[in-house]
């Protein structure tokens, strides 16, 4: 809702007193993130979903009509949002999304769906804007830039064009456009990429960026003067300097897979960079975290723990975040004419909402909703998103060599990095067995592979990869593979890893975990492959299945789960793969697995 002139002639009139408020909310510690103050004795007094005061009393606001909520002395604190996140990466919808993560302070979210975007295009853009209007909280939309993410080096179920996004910066509900990944497009001057920000710039929005690499040099300063305003992807103190000093806003994420706020907050706490410039952002959250752990909660309570005073960290959460996308006149603080987001805390260096207002509403209390969400029927055609061509059989996984038997011969294998998302390049010296190159558990060799999902070709691209520390002989399969989305294979039996994938093509989509021949983990994702409509609770349960099964097979990496989701996101160093072949990243060319 926009100020209209009802609206503020109502907030002034409820501020004056002449008009009662809706409800007021007495006797909190207001957190001026504002004003970097807290201020005790306050009243906040909402009409129509609106602020219209706050100050020390607001008993001239009160009716016997008006809901008046005793904050008993807690924090008063903004709403929190999330200034960059994947609602696909928690395998539920948006609504499902909301219902596991507005009940602990999360009144905002801003949200890339460029996983749905790879399979279903600009319609599946549009239905989780239609979707994301329909929810309690603020949710906004960034429309994707990059379907593909690497055009030519691999092969999406749809392609985003200059004219769709064109098109969607007319949408309501689209305030930007989604992460820029192409970034050696955007510093080679590419003709779609440079469309594609002058849209969005025509259109008065944000535009976000993706800039993966430690490379800070001349291509890193050809990515920034593109007018890209912010990035998510730094690991290091240098990254976030860089980011600020050419004018970014440097987004430190926290999320399931990604940690990297605890590396980057010595910009502000040792070289006293000015924490305005940074914002908090989860990026991709697992079901698993989102119930268990928590959103942007868990997010402020890492960070202060980090050493962020915790006013810093809710300011990274709320204010900061609002600015960057242009927002500041309807949220980011609590003051007169913004929307009524508001969480009562009792302990801001344990960060936990008591209650949740969003838009002027009590949505949830002590963890527990207050109002119902709304009820969302998808199409038929978002449910149908899995073709494998045929069925496969433990063939399709083989590697094959025309290498002599006996020998030794170069392996390039992908290295995983644990709670990263780069990877190594790693060279390893196999034997070729049979015309094929084997797994070698000894050596924690296993296969991976992508099986073309979107138009039905059967084709399967074998790979190597090391790091997951496979002891068992099993096969993982998962329709989460980004961005791209085909199916990821990996394991350590070619037959365990066709079962799985022809399990996943017979549920729709979703992960699934064999062992010895048999299902051991499932998550069922029918929406495009990659979202349930089921609740995050139950996904994260049967979630649990797929990690216990990856420990079946004698995976000890933390949630490696998502960490296989993103070895085919070919446009992260060092060495990935798709459904086209192996792509070495640090040069953007394709390489043979076997020299």
């Amino acid at each position: 809702m926009k100020n209209t002139l009802a609206l503020t002639k109502k907030l002034v009139n409820v501020a004056m007193g002449r008009v009662p408020a809706d409800m007021v909310v007495r006797n909190g510690v207001w957190v001026s993130v504002q004003s970097g103050e807290f201020i005790p004795n306050t009243d906040i007094a909402i009409v129509d979903g609106h602020i219209a005061y706050v100050g020390e009393n607001a008993s001239h606001c009160i009716s016997k009509e008006t809901i008046v909520i005793d904050a008993g002395g807690k924090y008063l604190v903004p709403g929190l949002l999330d200034g960059h996140m994947h609602v696909e990466s928690g395998m539920v919808t948006v609504t499902e999304f909301v219902r596991a993560v507005a009940k602990r302070g999360t009144t905002g979210m801003f949200i890339d769906p460029h996983e749905i975007a790879n399979v279903f295009g600009l319609k599946g853009v549009k239905l989780m804007v239609d979707e994301a209007a329909e929810q309690p909280i603020h949710v906004w939309v960034q429309m994707p830039s990059c379907v593909p993410s690497a055009p030519g080096f691999e092969t999406p179920g749809a392609e985003i064009t200059p004219d769709d996004v064109a098109e969607a910066m007319t949408w309501d509900g689209i305030i930007g456009l989604g992460e820029v990944m192409d970034f050696p497009g955007v510093f080679n001057a590419s003709e779609k990429m440079m469309a594609e920000v002058s849209a969005t710039h025509a259109a008065g929005k944000t535009v976000g960026g993706h800039y993966p690499t430690p490379d800070l040099g001349v291509n890193f300063h050809g990515y920034a003067a593109a007018g890209i305003e912010d990035d998510h992807e730094g690991t290091s103190v240098a990254d976030a300097i860089a980011r600020v000093r050419q004018g970014m806003k440097a987004m430190l994420r926290y999320g399931s897979g990604w940690l990297d706020v605890e590396n980057q907050v010595g910009a502000i706490l040792d070289h006293k960079l000015d924490s305005r410039r940074f914002l908090l952002c989860t990026d991709d959250s697992h079901a698993s975290t989102l119930v268990n752990e928590g959103h942007t909660d868990r997010v402020l309570r890492h960070a202060i723990s980090a050493g962020l005073p915790p006013l810093t960290a809710i300011q990274m959460m709320t204010i900061n975040t609002a600015e960057h996308f242009g927002l500041t006149k309807e949220m980011g603080m609590i003051a007169p004419g913004r929307w009524a987001d508001v969480l009562l805390v009792e302990d801001l260096n344990d960060f936990h909402a008591e209650m949740v207002i969003a838009k002027g509403q009590v949505i949830a209390e002590k963890g527990e909703w207050s109002v119902e969400l709304p009820r969302v029927t998808h199409p038929a055609w978002a449910r149908d998103s899995v073709h494998l061509g045929h069925p496969l059989k433990a063939q399709d996984f083989a590697l094959l060599t025309e290498a002599s038997e006996n020998t030794d011969v170069t392996a390039h294998v992908i290295g995983v990095i644990e709670s990263q998302a780069p990877t190594k390049h790693l060279k390893m010296e196999v034997q070729p067995k049979d015309g094929q190159i084997h797994v070698d558990m000894a050596k924690d060799l296993a296969k991976l592979a992508i099986v073309e999902r979107h138009q039905g070709t059967g084709r399967v691209t074998v790979g190597l990869v090391s790091g997951f520390g496979f002891t068992e002989k099993c096969g993982i399969a998962s329709t989460v593979a980004h961005d791209s989305h085909h199916m990821i294979v990996t394991g350590t039996s070619e037959a365990d890893m066709a079962l799985a994938a022809n399990k996943l093509a017979e549920v729709g989509g979703g992960q699934c975990v064999v062992k010895d021949g048999e299902v051991i983990g499932l998550v069922e994702l029918e929406i495009a492959g990659l979202m349930s409509t089921e609740h995050a609770e139950v996904v994260a349960e049967k979630a649990v299945s797929i990690l216990k099964g990856f420990e079946a097979c004698g995976c000890t990496l933390q949630n490696p789960n998502m960490q296989l989701s993103l070895l085919g996101l070919v446009v992260i160093p060092e060495l990935r793969i798709s459904d086209l072949g192996l792509v070495d990243v640090t040069k953007f060319e394709f390489i043979p697995v076997i020299e």
